[in-house]
């Protein structure tokens, strides 16, 4: 899928792969991103949030593939849940079944993941597998719906500014626990 930046696709997985945090649109918000396994972009991203590890991360991903190893045991009624909402603006808090990095999923029992309908979101992990993604933000602020605001949060401290435009969202994606149904967000 080529949006305009098929040249920096290159660029954007360099930078992620060298530890690298890019910011990039969403559904209905800025996000910043990371690779999963990355603990020194992670600390990054908690770093420029001034976030606590404890709380968690998110991952978003391209296709539901991309997250088999976090859906291992998975019952099957909650695999088609999934199977039915999905692309879309919806996170879900999966069981941790022990395959997302503790850093990632920080004192929780779950992990979120989010199978995205955002075609800059969709690009992006389809070059480099799922990504961390939290709304680009300092904790208690707003989430930023601009490039601008991006830059204004967090300066020189995103590695890479994907560009594009956001989803039709209002908002950050709605968070659900997957096992008892509840909307957390």
């Amino acid at each position: 899928m080529n949006l305009g930046f098929g040249w920096r696709r290159s660029l954007i997985s360099a930078c992620l792969a060298g530890d690298g945090v890019i910011a990039y649109p969403t559904e209905g918000v800025w996000g910043l991103g990371c690779l999963p396994g990355s603990f020194e972009a992670v600390a990054r991203i908690l770093a420029l949030k001034r976030r606590t590890r404890d709380q968690g991360l998110l991952l978003v991903a391209a296709d539901i593939s991309q997250f088999e190893d976090y859906l291992t045991g998975l019952e099957v009624d909650k695999r088609a849940e999934l199977d039915n909402n999905w692309p879309g603006p919806v996170t879900y808090l999966v069981p941790d079944n022990g395959a997302a990095p503790r850093w990632v999923i920080g004192n929780n029992v779950t992990v979120g993941l989010r199978v995205s309908d955002h075609p800059v979101v969709r690009a992006l992990c389809e070059s480099t597998g799922p990504l961390v993604s939290t709304s680009a933000n300092v904790t208690g602020h707003r989430a930023a719906l601009t490039s601008l605001q991006v830059r204004q949060y967090f300066g020189a401290g995103v590695d890479h500014l994907v560009p594009g435009q956001l989803g039709n969202s209002i908002g950050p994606s709605v968070i659900k626990h997957l096992v008892t149904g509840e909307k957390i967000r």
